[in-house]
């Protein structure tokens, strides 16, 4: 065997430590180089990332909250005229030409104007005559006008300013606060075509209203208010054309109105014959295209508190009809209650409805039935997929009572949680006694013909169902109630 010399321990030992020594210190060198890599490879995302978002979050920071465009559209002969206004603070990639610590130098500033109306607002807006987009446009004037400018509440006063020499340079006038009047022409083969626009201006602010009023070569005023881009929006729109608009409306509301389809489910729940469901259905169309109807004509309350109250009570009605189905009450009845909150819903369908109301051109009465279509075809839709399914459910999968209790408790549960965030929101609102005068009175009266209306409609109701035998006749229902007591 191998014997090691005593002599050479102390000189391995030397070698070993040195090894260790040097081992700490590559380690220490190689720890300090991967940190440095590592931070660099920490490093370059951050700078592209940086890079990426400085350029967006200085955009977002120049886009105003809020702006509101007004805007005058007038056929005459073979030229189309726009006259718009729209504030400068929206333009906030145009350098203009400024004086001192930021006034707008008004003698430098045409092309700079100029290029802000074709890049913001002439190639942002499209006209069409008889479907045909009008391409060729001309850029006939621009203006600034200070703040306090009231021109665009005419036509002939918006246009009289536009074309009215241009502010002094000894106007000191913020280029953020002023408003740029433009007027745009467009040749157009008569002033009897149709005419329709698509203003994709939403953009200019995060939250971009206009007002745009079109003036008929009769001399009569189509105004329509809107919020973003409405897509393309017919200027005077002939009798079928609001109608199909308001058709889609109706349909695409009813569809969209959570609230509205629970409703619609907690009524069918129990009621899955044909038989059964015609009165109810039928009693709730009638119901809410009476107040849907009686609101157009302005006869509902125009008070802050109403529609926060409406959307209380369509939640109670929800909440109402699913503890219906738990107790198990008499379903014969059930379209007297319909027809109750049926009047409910008609006022909740009539506040989109009001808003839309510009869209119908002179076409008010039946662009209002065109949108009760609308929502009966919804209804429809809703009735057919969910009538279905509600047989299988309660055929192959759960006890029809117990399902029901079920369905009904789930519902309930969510409409309870609606009533009471609706009903803390309705609480906010101070409620005042009304002021005794003829204006009270007038609503009064309306409110009786309305009363009276709806009475009739729910007697012709109850005859017409009681003639085919659809009800239960209401002298024999407190006799049979005595006998089964």
């Amino acid at each position: 065997m191998y014997n090691r010399d005593p002599r050479q321990l102390p000189l391995a030992s030397t070698y070993l430590t040195e090894i260790t020594n040097n081992k700490h210190e590559i380690m220490n060198k190689i720890g300090a180089v991967l940190s440095v890599v590592s931070l660099k490879k920490l490093l370059i995302p951050c700078v592209l990332l940086a890079a990426i978002l400085m350029p967006s979050l200085s955009l977002a920071h120049n886009i105003p909250s809020r702006v509101t465009v007004y805007a005058f559209v007038k056929p005459e002969g073979n030229q189309l005229t726009a006259l718009l206004r729209v504030p400068m603070e929206a333009f906030g990639e145009i350098s203009f030409p400024l004086r001192g610590p930021g006034y707008l130098q008004f003698s430098e500033a045409e092309f700079s104007l100029n290029d802000a109306a074709r890049v913001y607002i002439t190639e942002s807006i499209h006209f069409y005559e008889n479907g045909e987009e009008l391409t060729e446009k001309q850029l006939e004037a621009v203006r600034v006008s200070l703040p306090s400018n009231r021109s665009f509440t005419t036509y002939d006063d918006a246009l009289e300013n536009i074309l009215s020499p241009r502010l002094e340079d000894s106007v000191d006038l913020f280029w953020r606060q002023g408003v740029l009047d433009v007027m745009v022409t467009y040749p157009i083969l008569s002033d009897q075509s149709e005419f329709s626009i698509n203003p994709e201006i939403g953009t200019l602010s995060s939250q971009t209203t206009t007002v745009l009023r079109f003036l008929l070569p009769s001399g009569a005023e189509r105004v329509f208010n809107y919020l973003g881009n409405p897509g393309v929006v017919l200027l005077d729109p002939r009798w079928y054309q609001a109608a199909l608009r308001f058709v889609k409306m109706g349909f695409s509301h009813i569809l969209d109105g959570i609230d509205h389809l629970l409703f619609l489910f907690c009524l069918v729940i129990p009621l899955r014959s044909m038989r059964a469901l015609i009165p109810v259905v039928t009693s709730f169309t009638i119901a809410h295209s009476i107040t849907l109807i009686s609101s157009a004509f302005g006869m509902a309350p125009n008070a802050i508190w109403f529609p926060p109250l409406i959307e209380t009570l369509i939640a109670l009605s929800i909440v109402y009809m699913a503890f219906e189905n738990i107790v198990g009450a008499k379903l014969q009845h059930r379209w007297v209650a319909a027809f109750g909150f049926g009047l409910v819903h008609g006022f909740g369908f009539s506040f989109l409805f009001s808003d839309t109301l510009q869209f119908a051109g002179g076409h008010l009465f039946s662009s209002l039935l065109a949108f009760n279509v609308g929502v009966e075809f919804g209804q429809i839709l809703v009735l057919i997929l969910v009538i279905p399914l509600l047989r299988v459910l309660f055929r192959f999968f759960v006890a029809e009572r117990v399902g029901t209790i079920l369905l009904s408790a789930l519902l309930a549960h969510s409409a309870w949680h609606w009533m009471l965030d609706r009903g803390t929101t309705l609480a906010q609102f101070q409620l005042q006694m009304p002021i005794i005068d003829s204006i009270f009175f007038s609503g009064l009266m309306r409110w009786g013909m309305m009363l009276i209306v709806i009475g009739l409609a729910l007697w012709g109701m109850y005859e017409l169902f009681r003639r085919f035998s659809l009800v239960e006749n209401i002298a024999t229902y407190g006799a049979s109630r005595d006998s089964k007591s």
